[in-house]
């Protein structure tokens, strides 16, 4: 069984690729606060819907914190869902799944060549602290439960405007 994560733990930084080329960082210090949101990968059309949802609002995101979408996905499949989606959030790939792993999320083979080829992340939500440190987390093992995009970001606000300290680091 994986170790939850940490939350009121520093999320040592790590580089993934960038659909349309170079890279981003997560974790570590920073200017501003950041949220990383991983998904299933192309294969998943729930994430799409939830995904979209983030695209239309990404500007009241952006007005709060940097906003990272990742996904095991090879390169050539995030750039497709770059086309067809038409996302202007920083879409990264490659995700290892050690990587997903020390974040604590769910792993899932395929059910069959129809779904995908790969191993992959189920999702997750993970907001940092401009020292890097670890805020607030959401995973699920599936697709169907995640996060309430308009609740989260309200909720954001609130932590940051009043400095509100991490829960639940025991």
């Amino acid at each position: 069984m994986s170790a939850k994560p940490a939350v009121g733990q520093p999320v040592p930084a790590f580089s993934l690729p960038l659909a349309g080329g170079g890279a981003v960082t997560i974790g570590g210090p920073r200017d501003r606060w950041q949220i990383l949101f991983v998904y299933r990968g192309k294969h998943c059309p729930r994430c799409k819907r939830f995904l979209g949802k983030l695209n239309a609002a990404l500007s009241e995101w952006t007005a709060v914190m940097d906003v990272v979408v990742a996904s095991a996905d090879p390169a050539d499949k995030a750039q497709a869902d770059i086309a067809e989606h038409g996302w202007s959030f920083p879409l990264a790939h490659s995700l290892p799944i050690q990587t997903a792993r020390d974040l604590g999320l769910y792993i899932s083979e395929p059910l069959s060549e129809a779904e995908t080829e790969a191993t992959f992340a189920e999702p997750g939500t993970f907001a940092m602290r401009p020292d890097g440190t670890l805020m607030l987390v959401d995973i699920s093992n599936g697709p169907a439960a995640r996060p309430d995009l308009e609740e989260l970001l309200d909720g954001m606000r609130f932590n940051i405007d009043k400095d509100r300290p991490t829960r639940g680091v025991d």
